[in-house]
């Protein structure tokens, strides 16, 4: 190989012939790493297909860009040690390829790391309270990694510039302004920075809880650095800063657990038999699949001149069940009343009085 590039370097003129060897080997470099890197990853796309495992496959898909280029350099520079020419214009930009590769592999194995995690943290189980927090902390130090890579990695690159690099030196050796401009610069990225952190550690809210913001029912969908996500009951999506989970009141329904009680309110007659509503709740409650064999309850929370406030009480294992639960539970007793029970039906009465006080009714 070598005596055939130094033949077709001895066809061009001599500082030509220097340049069309080195772009001769670059491309022979290039060309021999991505052949490399095909057959091995064909060989392990192979041998993650045939594991049973799903994170393989996403190891390998996460890997397969990255590694690509990074093998591509690592030909680059085994041929830049036999041509100067290339050798030169390797160390001309290796300040920028290097730590771009570098960062680059990392977030690839960072977020293959996550996903493969987030396989063992299913959410949709019925109890997934320790799933919800382990998708949590992997959602937020994500992205903490991420930033803390991008940074690294921008800096890295940044400071193999001369120029650059001379008024780093500059503004270090000028440290008080300089860290004043960059303290206010940096503030909100810090603020961020710190609030994911705290979100992390101290939990207020985790990926698939149930919340009540800015008056607004629905779940957690997604936890930024920033910002929160919260998927509403109707398929909106609210987007809200971090600093509001963490400086704000707010409801969160799953904090502990996602089982949940649910009420219903009947208005009836202060004549209406309480027993009979009481044995009819009994019947649809314990016949109704959604209903969690917890809770269920009739009291009477309120009296007035012309209702009393009956209130039933159930249990379920979750705010999606227990609203279903509840809207059924109501239907079904508005129904009994109305056939079964019309005389429960509050009504205002009004009695005619002479001038004495003396009813007027007649009988």
């Amino acid at each position: 190989m070598n005596a055939w590039i130094d033949r077709m370097r001895g066809l061009l003129p001599s500082d030509w012939g220097d340049v069309a060897a080195a772009a001769l080997a670059a491309g022979i470099a290039v060309a021999v790493a991505l052949l490399v890197h095909g057959v091995l990853f064909r060989i392990l796309r192979r041998v993650a297909h045939a594991s049973e495992s799903e994170a393989d496959n996403i190891v390998v898909g996460e890997l397969v860009r990255p590694s690509r280029w990074a093998i591509v350099a690592l030909a680059l520079v085994l041929a830049a040690r036999t041509m100067p020419v290339l050798d030169t214009v390797w160390q001309a930009v290796a300040g920028f390829v290097l730590p771009l590769l570098i960062g680059w592999m990392a977030l690839s194995i960072m977020r293959a790391t996550v996903k493969a995690l987030e396989l063992r943290a299913d959410i949709d189980v019925e109890d997934n309270l320790e799933a919800r927090r382990r998708r949590t902390r992997l959602a937020i130090f994500s992205r903490i990694g991420t930033f803390a890579i991008i940074f690294v990695t921008v800096g890295l690159m940044l400071l193999s510039i001369p120029g650059i690099r001379d008024i780093g030196v500059t503004l270090m050796a000028s440290a008080g302004l300089a860290a004043l401009a960059v303290g206010a610069a940096a503030q909100p990225a810090l603020k961020a920075l710190i609030g994911g952190l705290q979100m992390a550690l101290t939990e207020p809210i985790r990926i698939d809880d149930v919340v009540i913001v800015e008056g607004e029912w629905g779940r957690i969908e997604d936890i930024r650095t920033t910002y929160v996500i919260v998927r509403i009951w109707d398929e909106r999506r609210l987007v809200v800063p971090v600093h509001k989970f963490l400086d704000e009141t707010f409801q969160n329904w799953t904090r502990r657990s996602s089982q949940l009680l649910g009420t219903v309110f009947l208005h009836l007659d202060p004549m209406a038999d309480v027993g009979k509503v009481r044995a009819k709740y009994e019947e649809l409650i314990t016949a109704n699949p959604l209903w969690d064999e917890r809770v269920q309850v009739v009291q009477v929370t309120d009296t007035a001149p012309d209702y009393i406030e009956v209130r039933l009480l159930m249990s379920a294992k979750d705010a999606g069940t227990a609203f279903d639960l509840r809207c059924q539970i109501r239907e079904a007793m508005m129904a009994f009343i109305r056939d079964e029970m019309p005389e429960a039906i509050a009504r205002r009465r009004v009695e005619p009085i002479d001038r004495d006080g003396v009813d007027i009714l007649p009988g």
